[in-house]
């Protein structure tokens, strides 16, 4: 690679109008007058200077701004850095940071991408969305969302103050953009910053994400849904030596939010088996709240098993903005609504459900979904998820709009 850049390529970057930013920023190979080395480019709005730093070597290499003040580049003679990090000044304050630009290995295979274009990938959550990951020892969150049709996408947050220009995304052959930010976790709220072909920009949830803020907010919440211990197994084991078909069932189909209402002076009960107020549960009235999934197995079960029923069908309970829908206009169709409480909160209702011998049904609604601005509408700057047709694409009377079938092919294979 050439050892310098043209300030057409450092404003593309700036303007965050490149597909993929890993073409120029990060660490590239150069040869200058016969010598190979590496150079380190950074793009760092709000930054006054930065170095980099290689641990373990206890030195710092001072970067030089170029074409732009908050572009930056490092010339190294050495061999490439496995890892390394930017000490960055920002007026009084400095930070050390990992340069996502680094780690260049995609979670997602070439076989990944392969079944994702035909619409035959069985298991696409576990790479779309955001993940918790390693990546040459350093921990942080991989993100991947679909959205081939826009000019540039980032992953925005409190994290960069919600700034697109700060984690801007490499777009792949099948539309798929992706990053992985160092040093997020669990926990981490987000939103994807999609900039259609004209330039104007959307911010969305994500659609493949695990979990949403409580309404009225918006972000996605990184989510851990490993670190449930489920204790269903003699349930599991019945239910697969059981010929379903040779025996009856009766089924109680009910509302979480409609079915009973807690006191809002009362504290929800919180994953330690006390009550407090850390978990955000939505209220309804002054005087009223919905109660917690970890609340619900507690009043639900007993009253369930007491009425002889074998299973309970729940009512939607994917994410969704307005509570008089009961469910049925989803914004997140991988992510249980938060309005009950945490994923592991709804894991463990379930699994007290199993341990009670009781099956839970979960109605799910591919039949339409809202015009939220955060939703899937107009998802990359087009009719992505949606008929671009109106007399095919809206159900006037719900004022919702309808799944293409190759987006609910993608959506719910």
């Amino acid at each position: 690679m050439s050892p310098s850049l043209t300030a057409a390529q450092v404003n593309s970057i700036v303007a965050n109008q490149h597909h993929d930013p890993f073409e120029i920023l990060g660490p590239h190979a150069i040869e200058e007058n016969g010598k190979s080395g590496w150079v380190i480019r950074a793009y760092l709005p709000n930054a006054e200077s930065a170095t980099v730093v290689i641990p373990g070597q206890g030195s710092e290499y001072p970067m030089n701004a170029v074409h732009h003040p908050h572009f930056f580049e490092c010339n190294l003679t050495a061999s490439a850095p496995s890892t390394y990090q930017f000490r960055v000044r920002e007026g009084e304050r400095e930070k050390l940071i990992y340069d996502p630009y680094a780690f260049k290995s995609p979670l997602l295979t070439e076989f990944d991408r392969y079944l994702f274009a035909e619409g035959n990938h069985h298991h696409i959550y576990e790479k779309l969305g955001a993940h918790s990951a390693t990546i040459d020892g350093v921990k942080g969150v991989y993100f991947a969302v679909w959205a081939p049709n826009a000019r540039n996408a980032s992953v925005i947050g409190d994290f960069n103050e919600w700034d697109g220009r700060k984690h801007q995304m490499r777009k792949g052959p099948t539309g798929i953009w992706e990053v992985f930010i160092p040093e997020l976790g669990i926990g981490t709220c987000y939103k994807y910053e999609i900039k259609n072909p004209e330039g104007h920009i959307y911010e969305k949830a994500d659609p493949y994400g695990f979990y949403q803020e409580v309404r009225p907010r918006t972000g996605s919440i990184v989510a851990d849904l490993d670190s449930y211990e489920w204790k269903d197994a003699d349930w599991i084991e019945h239910r697969r030596q059981t010929d379903a078909l040779a025996h009856p069932i009766s089924v109680y189909e009910m509302h979480l939010g409609s079915w009973m209402h807690g006191a809002s002076n009362d504290p929800p009960l919180l994953e330690n088996g006390k009550r407090g107020t850390s978990v955000a549960v939505a209220e309804l009235k002054p005087e009223a709240r919905f109660l917690t999934y970890r609340e619900l197995a507690d009043h639900l079960i007993p009253y369930v098993k007491d009425l002889g029923f074998t299973h309970i069908e729940l009512l939607p309970i994917a994410e969704h903005p307005f509570d008089g829908s009961w469910g049925y206009q989803v914004t997140g169709y991988y992510a249980c609504t938060s309005r009950y409480g945490t994923p592991q909160d709804f894991m463990y209702f379930v699994d007290r459900c199993h341990q009670n011998g009781i099956g839970v049904i979960v109605d799910w609604v591919p039949g339409h979904f809202p015009k939220d601005g955060h939703g899937l509408p107009f998802f990359d700057g087009t009719h992505l998820y949606e008929h671009a047709d109106p007399k095919r694409g809206e159900h006037k009377e719900w004022g919702t709009l309808i799944l293409t079938m190759a987006a609910m092919r993608l959506k719910t294979s």
